[in-house]
């Protein structure tokens, strides 16, 4: 098996957080070697195969989750945004790292750089009166211009350092990357299990949640500070330019078939996780690009949900009985 070896994070008093995480991945890189002699499947032989998986699962977790807010709120291009900030924190990570020698991990510069645009929509919003979709343009331009400014800078020196997170790549998913994807994770899941019913409340009545007594501004702050977390954990095996899809596509699919917003997150995180699991098999076998293969199987499966979807109204329909159809001969008024 071939693994690549753990080169420690320059997080200096972080260390102690992420020790236990890089235990984790030993573990997990255990458990993925085990099954490889169990089944003799040649992708899971590998050590970046290893950290890509689990990564993978992480994300078909913690990005439906995340979306399934941000749908129901309609703020499905928030993720586009924050897509490209990240892409801006990576760039300043490259620059960094270029000219000063410090050995930063990217990652580490992006989620800063996402959560610091992502509180900047909200202010935007908040102190102009601008829709969300006008901040997010600003934040969006603003994020893009600023990664292509640095890069340009050092003459095009960070060109190929930049291109995985660009469009993503399973080879390049690091002890490092990992567990900073798996802090994130750890961070996304107990913010919202603490925050659930708050976040619920502020989704579909900002109204009743402010007269309620909530902080509707402190609650959309976490909300976009989760999206900015999600967005850079995906964002070493989607890339920039994908990533926003697997906060959309699979919660629109769920939207089709599910009945509630639980079983409608439930769903979602099912149909990311198939997709995930699918496009790194495939992209594997036919040595493509993980994220473009991922969102294409994603979309697929919307669209097979989507017919599920009008099948099963089809259905319900025709067992609703018709008014017509109803005997109302013993609904009839007695002659007494």
């Amino acid at each position: 098996m071939t693994s690549l070896p753990t080169i420690p994070l320059q997080a200096g008093p972080l260390n102690p957080v992420f020790e236990p995480l890089y235990w984790f991945l030993k573990l997990w890189s255990g458990f993925m070697s085990w099954v490889a002699g169990m089944t003799g499947l040649e992708l899971l032989q590998y050590g970046f195969m290893h950290r890509a998986i689990l990564v993978g699962l992480c994300i078909g977790v913690m990005a439906p989750l995340i979306g399934t807010f941000l749908v129901h709120r309609q703020l499905a291009l928030i993720g586009d945004a924050l897509a490209h900030t990240g892409f801006a924190g990576v760039a300043v990570g490259l620059f960094v790292n270029a000219v000063f020698e410090l050995g930063i991990s990217p990652y580490l510069t992006a989620v800063i750089v996402s959560m610091i645009a992502a509180l900047f929509i909200e202010l935007i919003s908040e102190a102009t009166d601008a829709y969300n979709d006008v901040s997010m343009a600003i934040v969006l331009s603003t994020g893009f211009a600023l990664g292509t400014t640095l890069i340009s800078i050092n003459a095009g020196g960070l060109a190929v350092g930049v291109n995985q997170f660009l469009f993503g790549n399973l080879a390049t998913v690091s002890q490092d990357s990992a567990a900073i994807l798996l802090l994130l994770f750890v961070i996304i899941i107990g913010v919202v299990a603490l925050t659930r019913n708050q976040l619920l409340y502020v989704t579909f009545d900002e109204t009743a949640a402010a007269v309620s007594g909530l902080s509707v501004s402190w609650y959309n702050r976490i909300m976009v500070l989760l999206t900015a977390m999600v967005v850079v954990g995906a964002m070493q095996i989607m890339g920039v330019i994908l990533v926003a899809a697997m906060l959309v596509v699979p919660v629109a699919g769920a939207s089709q078939v599910s009945r509630s917003f639980n079983e409608s997150i439930l769903v979602s995180i099912v149909l990311a996780e198939l997709a995930v699991i699918l496009g790194i098999g495939v992209s594997y076998s036919a040595e493509a690009t993980a994220g473009g293969v991922i969102v294409l199987l994603a979309v697929a499966i919307y669209v097979v949900a989507v017919v599920l979807g009008k099948l099963q109204t089809v259905f319900s329909e025709e067992d609703t009985p018709e008014m017509g159809s109803i005997d109302m001969g013993e609904a009839k008024p007695s002659d007494d």
